[in-house]
């Protein structure tokens, strides 16, 4: 399938901004199941753009901008053939062994009851596939998928499953912590899914299976990722994965953010989101 993408973010600063630089993992790579015909980033004011890979293989571009600032957008926008894989990810940039995702963040420290969780599906399942999938669905009916709430970072895997809801990216930090805690590595994933609607920007988790490799698992959704997805970047935790990192030069000022997103095969009706944003300090998308 071609997924056709089109994702812009702006930041307003309110007052203006003496300097910002920005962060962006904004850029898809191929791979198996996943081809790029066409990507491009345009960020406005005019700025000269810095590509280099990070620690996890993710394409990173880095810019800064002087000068009385009052507003930056970034439009990344492409064509991706897709192919359904069933949630298998390979040919990717690895740049670590798998036993490196065994590794805890804060976002992902387990609790009591993630622990509890991951006890009881290796209680009832043997089978590493099958424990995985249960994992999944165990999350998928406790914890209920909503919107992401306007310029909040998302929250702990502990906090998220001890409410009972959260965002694709909470989700996704229940399922890798609960997963570590079976001493299975474990990921999180940014991308797209062309299936939204509205259509929007998601996380993900993907573990690793003896024998199999990198499988997704999308919580929110309870599937592996199919030939809808558009996979972006992978990481330790959300933070690892952001799209946007931005930092401005007056710590007071107030950022107001639109994020519009669009995905869609082309030749159908294009399938549209989008959310303001407000915060204080640091911006971060």
């Amino acid at each position: 399938m071609r997924v056709r993408v089109r994702h812009e973010i702006t930041h307003r600063f309110e007052p203006v901004a003496r300097h910002a630089i920005a962060t962006l993992r904004l850029t898809p790579r191929s791979h198996v199941g996943q081809h790029v015909l066409r990507w491009a980033l345009d960020v406005t004011p005019d700025c000269r753009l810095m590509a280099e890979e990070d620690a996890f293989g993710n394409i990173v571009h880095t810019f800064s901008v002087e000068g009385a600032i009052d507003a930056i957008t970034v439009i990344a926008e492409g064509d991706v053939d897709t192919q359904d894989t069933t949630g298998v990810v390979a040919g990717g940039a690895e740049r670590f062994p798998p036993s490196l995702f065994l590794r805890q963040t804060s976002l992902a420290e387990p609790d009591a009851a993630i622990a509890a969780l991951a006890a009881r599906i290796a209680k009832d399942v043997s089978e590493p596939l099958g424990r995985l999938h249960a994992l999944m669905v165990a999350i998928h009916k406790g914890v209920a998928e909503v919107p992401a709430a306007p310029d909040a970072a998302a929250a702990p895997a502990a906090k998220a499953l001890a409410a009972g809801k959260g965002t694709s990216a909470e989700l996704a930090h229940v399922f890798v912590s609960a997963a570590r805690a079976l001493r299975v590595p474990a990921r999180q994933v940014s991308g797209y899914a062309a299936l939204e609607a509205p259509a929007a920007f998601r996380e993900w988790a993907e573990a690793h299976v003896p024998g199999i490799g990198w499988v997704g698992f999308d919580c929110g959704r309870n599937l592996c990722p199919t030939d809808d997805y558009v996979r972006l970047a992978a990481g330790l935790d959300s933070q690892a994965v952001a799209p946007m990192l931005s930092t401005g030069s007056i710590a007071r000022n107030t950022a107001v953010a639109r994020d519009f997103f669009q995905a869609a095969r082309p030749g159908q009706g294009q399938q549209q989101g989008q959310r303001q944003q407000q915060g204080r300090g640091q911006r971060q998308e």
